[in-house]
């Protein structure tokens, strides 16, 4: 098991029972998945940043990412139907467990000025959103492979109902909200 999963086993599921008294251990909201998606607008252009975004994001994650297509055409950003502009990883059960615990205490205290990140990016169903600017705060990423700086949008999906119950879980895993 990794170190976040048996820390979730032996403390935090224990703590959110007592916390919103729920009767059943099945009841305590867990981590389902974890989605991290990069999106290249200017691939239409060059393609070979769509390439290292590609390359970027595996060696990040240890999976292979999916290329998304664009759904519609949009003459302003001259982009047509099917182009790839992006690409996306879901992460679930191990990995999921430790690309979070990277992130947590590795990739996140290597951000530039780091001060927590906001608690106020829920969606209203338990879900949190996060973005970075870089993906150089991953150590994994050789700074003179990089072409380009690109952004990542990562987004971890619980079972919870309520915001509440998701930062509480989230909170308890190690998370760093700001105050």
């Amino acid at each position: 098991m990794s170190g976040l999963k048996d820390k979730y086993v032996k403390e935090v599921r224990n703590e959110m029972m007592k916390k919103f008294e729920y009767d059943n251990i099945w009841e305590v909201p867990r981590l389902e998945k974890v989605v991290i998606n990069m999106g290249v607008g200017e691939a239409k252009e060059n393609p070979k940043l769509l390439d290292a975004a590609v390359r970027d994001l595996s060696v990040i994650t240890g999976q292979k990412p999916v290329v998304t297509k664009a759904k519609k055409s949009v003459a302003s950003f001259k982009l047509r139907e099917g182009m790839s502009i992006g690409c996306k990883v879901t992460l679930r059960g191990q990995r999921m467990y430790h690309f979070l615990q990277r992130l947590i205490n590795t990739a996140l205290p290597r951000v530039r000025d780091f001060r927590g990140i906001s608690p106020k990016s829920f969606d209203g169903r338990g879900n949190y959103s996060l973005g970075l600017k870089e993906q150089l705060i991953f150590p994994e990423i050789n700074y003179d492979d990089v072409e380009k700086i690109m952004g990542m949008d990562i987004t971890i999906v619980t079972s919870s109902k309520t915001d509440e119950e998701s930062r509480e879980l989230l909170r308890l895993l190690g998370m760093p909200f700001r105050a």
